[in-house]
């Protein structure tokens, strides 16, 4: 099995710790996969500062291949954030840097690298809107990362989406289960093959216009942040469906989806007892923009 995040990448900066991590949500999703023994890769823009070469190393040294990663002229993407009690605050960002302002567009080239992969993750951090009607009938199954914001959740967006991918994720831990369940089948009747809902500690729903599948969260004690839980899930969750034979032609079955739904669920406990998204933090001025 082969997982390729597609888009974005940033730091994050936990300004109460004073250090810098590096992640993304594509980023997250690949590295994530890789430690579940998949291989994997990331495509996408790093600026040429000095947070850029930080992330470049940070997600090689976990294995996922950057060889065909593209390097611009421009400031990286970086957030600033800090803890309460376990849960990340965002204190803003940068816009994503040149990352999103000039992201990658899939030539010749480089669709015929991303048609060797069975699966290729995006989200709506990453300009990748206009590239997922390219990757129809390449071979790779599509999963986009649709977050927690209403201005991803219209009609309009949810068209430019929906009927390219076949799995959407989807942040509701501000709905309860009625209007989760609403929205997932929304995203189903607009075109997604599969649709999943994060709820936190309320658990998660999955819907493939059949069926709608529940499971808990597993709880965690102790925990360090939140910080890529929800990419975890993801990644479990989709691996698990990969390995059960999930394949475009081939959708999952409700075994397979109750199954990955569980795997989603450790993978995301197991998160909460990590730095950052995948480690591999450092102080905050060695890892300045330029």
């Amino acid at each position: 099995m082969r997982v390729l995040g597609f888009g974005d990448n940033i730091v994050d900066r936990f300004v109460d710790r004073g250090i810098d991590y590096p992640g993304g949500n594509s980023v997250n999703v690949a590295v994530y996969a890789r430690r579940l023994g998949v291989e994997a890769a990331y495509l996408g823009v790093f600026g040429d500062d000095g947070l850029g070469g930080f992330l470049r190393e940070s997600i090689a040294a976990e294995g996922v291949a950057v060889n065909r990663c593209v390097v611009r002229a421009g400031e990286s993407g970086l957030s600033r954030l800090r803890v309460d009690d376990g849960d990340r605050v965002f204190l803003g960002w940068n816009g994503g840097g040149v990352t999103v302002r000039e992201p990658l567009v899939l030539d010749a080239d480089l669709l015929g690298y991303v048609a060797g992969f069975d699966l290729v993750h995006s989200s709506v951090y990453s300009r990748s809107e206009p590239e997922l009607p390219k990757l129809a009938g390449r071979g790779p199954l599509v999963s986009f990362d649709l977050s927690s914001e209403e201005e991803f959740r219209d009609a309009a967006y949810l068209d430019r989406i929906c009927p390219y991918a076949d799995l959407v994720l989807l942040s509701c831990s501000h709905l309860d289960e009625r209007a989760t369940a609403d929205l997932l089948a929304e995203v189903v009747g607009r075109g997604a093959g599969l649709a999943l809902g994060t709820r936190g500690v309320a658990g998660a729903l999955a819907h493939d216009g059949r069926v709608t599948v529940p499971a808990p969260a597993r709880l965690a004690e102790g925990l360090v942040d939140t910080m890529g839980c929800g990419d975890a899930f993801l990644a479990g969750f989709a691996v698990s469906l990969l390995g059960d034979g999930w394949a475009v032609g081939a959708p999952a079955r409700p075994a397979a989806i109750e199954r990955a739904l569980r795997q989603g669920a450790e993978a995301a406990y197991a998160q909460c007892f990590v730095e950052g998204a995948f480690g591999h933090g450092r102080d905050s001025i060695l890892s300045g923009s330029r």
